[in-house]
């Protein structure tokens, strides 16, 4: 499985360097920084729009098995019990009736090394996808959003270190 850092530098136009250094930043600075704002500007949102029946179906198809990866394997404790709550997020999302920052609230409660291992796989979920275009937008679209939401997680976690050590 990919790492991390190589699907964030596979679909979204940021080098490592860029990552590493947008990873380390708070998530306020994140949310109104040039590089998120162009990854998401850049995202083909009619394409999305017309081919959310596509997404749709491959979210319903493979977020079962994620969902279960995700409670049995990483341990991660509050997972949706059907794929409806995801595209119901990422559609509202594409039609600009979703925040990103109640998509990082939503994940607030998983762990962030479950998060981390997570995006790989759940980004892979679209390799199926036979147009590559489609294909292409849909990968970029998601790891846009899960940059937002490793983001939070290491700004939480350095929060939460920092706040133990100074007790």
């Amino acid at each position: 499985m990919q790492s991390l850092l190589t699907t964030f530098a596979q679909h979204l136009d940021l080098s490592s360097t860029q990552l590493d250094v947008i990873m380390a930043k708070p998530l306020t600075e994140v949310l109104v920084s040039p590089e998120l704002e162009r990854e998401l500007e850049s995202l083909d949102i009619n394409l999305l729009k017309q081919t959310l029946p596509t997404a749709g179906a491959v979210l319903a198809q493979e977020l079962p098995s994620f969902y279960n990866w995700l409670k049995n394997e990483l341990g991660v404790k509050r997972v949706p019990d059907s794929p409806n709550h995801t595209t119901t997020w990422v559609i509202g999302f594409v039609n600009r009736q979703e925040s990103l920052m109640n998509l990082v609230d939503l994940h607030r409660p998983v762990p962030r090394l479950a998060l981390e291992a997570a995006i790989p796989r759940l980004v892979g979920l679209f390799d199926g996808v036979e147009d590559v275009q489609v294909k292409q937008q849909w990968q970029k679209a998601i790891a846009a959003l899960c940059l937002v939401l490793v983001v939070a997680a290491r700004e939480r976690d350095r929060y939460v270190h920092i706040l133990h050590h100074s007790q």
